[in-house]
């Protein structure tokens, strides 16, 4: 077991949610140094794709973005170069040198095997890894540790994983043990964190579930008379978006780093549902990407020498629409983007099947096109990177995915 003076000195003394510790005694944790190290952050409420790294090179980019397209590189707020098809959003600067040292690695037009434009069950799906659903109950990382073979990169006594944040996200729930924290200060619960919690203590604890539901609705009444807000949107300040970010994902990668922690660990940030206002270049969601690079940078930092072993994936349950809608924002779509950065990986490139933005290219007349199945990705790096087998990849952790083969060539 881990000391509990050693868990509070790496989280800082906070408290360990009351679900943390479930079923954890006489857990042993991987004791190699040299592990590889895997860490999976959800960006619910869907990342804008064609913004987080704008096509500049694609004709129809700034008709269909209007207000909301990107200036060049080299212009004042333009996006930064990758390829000579693709920049990256200009809020993203710090991270943009792993670029250069091979430690990012960009997919656009990425989609998953299902089809929805609803967040609970987009979110529901890309975490358990299902392409429709069916009730499962645990998440494809959790099923991915558990049939970790011996002799991997991941010793089987150490396949354990690591969850930040109030709820533990569904893509790690499962036979597998988990050790869960989460921070003191939290950030205001959204409506999407709500819904989770309600849906976990309907079943365990129906007086409490009536106690946050009243509380939601209060609080959706209060926010309606915000001229700052929409009915439905809890935005906190910029300024504590970012540190929180950088707080649980630093936390994790301080646990990652321990010679005899566990390897791999998931976090989920909110807050991407960009319907108005999505303010591209100095506005909502340019606060969210630098937030999002300072959550990376803290991973860096915190994995010390163990970052040449890490790849960390950040997913997102679809894209956003084409088009911007009428309230200067985006609407639910369908293809996405989803990058990968740390030092494991094999990076400094763009692997992009690009539909193109035609209107005959969009998915159904209003999305980017869905050209890369996500699930081959998280094959290819649960092969290549922890040594799970293709067997267990298409009939365990992503059932039915068998046409789906692992993509290759993305760590190093």
């Amino acid at each position: 077991m881990i000391e509990r003076r050693a868990f509070l000195r790496l989280s800082g003394g906070s408290a360990v949610s009351a679900f943390a510790l479930a079923g954890l005694p006489g857990a042993v944790f991987a004791s190699a140094p040299t592990d590889r190290r895997f860490v999976i952050i959800l960006l619910r409420g869907a990342l804008d794709g064609l913004a987080a790294m704008p096509p500049l090179a694609e004709p129809r980019y700034a008709e269909l973005r209007g207000t909301l397209a990107l200036k060049p590189p080299g212009q004042p707020d333009g996006c930064l170069a990758l390829d000579r098809n693709f920049a990256l959003h200009p809020s993203l600067a710090p991270i943009h040198p792993y670029y250069a040292k091979s430690e990012l690695l960009l997919l656009p037009a990425v989609g998953n095997g299902y089809r929805t434009r609803s967040h609970f069950d987009g979110q529901d799906l890309m975490e358990t890894g299902l392409s429709a659903k069916r009730g499962t109950s645990d998440g494809w990382l959790n099923r991915a540790l558990a049939g970790l073979a011996s002799g991997g990169r991941v010793s089987v006594q150490g396949n354990k994983a690591f969850a930040v944040g109030p709820v533990t996200p569904l893509v790690v729930r499962g036979a597998a043990p988990v050790l869960s924290w989460s921070p003191q200060r939290i950030l205001p619960a959204s409506d999407d964190t709500t819904m989770r919690l309600l849906d976990l203590y309907r079943h365990a604890d129906q007086k409490l579930a009536a106690v946050i539901e009243e509380h939601a609705r209060l609080a959706a009444i209060e926010r309606s008379g915000d001229l700052g807000q929409s009915p439905g949107q809890n935005v906190p300040p910029p300024a504590q978006v970012r540190a929180y970010f950088a707080e649980v994902a630093g936390t994790a990668a301080k646990f990652l780093a321990q010679p005899d922690g566990p390897r791999v660990g998931a976090l989920a940030l909110d807050g991407w549902d960009t319907h108005s206002n999505e303010g591209i270049a100095q506005g909502r969601l340019s606060q969210l990407l630098g937030a999002l690079d300072a959550a990376l940078a803290a991973v860096e930092t915190n994995m010390g020498a163990a970052w040449r072993d890490t790849v960390v994936a950040l997913v997102t349950e679809f894209g956003r629409t084409a088009r911007i809608n009428g309230t200067e924002g985006t609407d639910h779509g369908t293809a996405t983007v989803a990058l990968l950065v740390g030092g494991a990986l094999k990076g400094g490139r763009v692997i992009a099947d690009w539909p193109g933005l035609k209107s005959a290219d969009l998915y159904e007349n209003r999305d980017l096109k869905p050209t890369t199945d996500l699930r081959a990705v998280l094959k290819g790096l649960l092969k290549d990177h922890l040594r799970a087998d293709d067997r267990t990849l298409a009939q365990s952790v992503f059932p039915g995915s068998d046409s789906v083969k692992p993509m290759a060539g993305l760590v190093a």
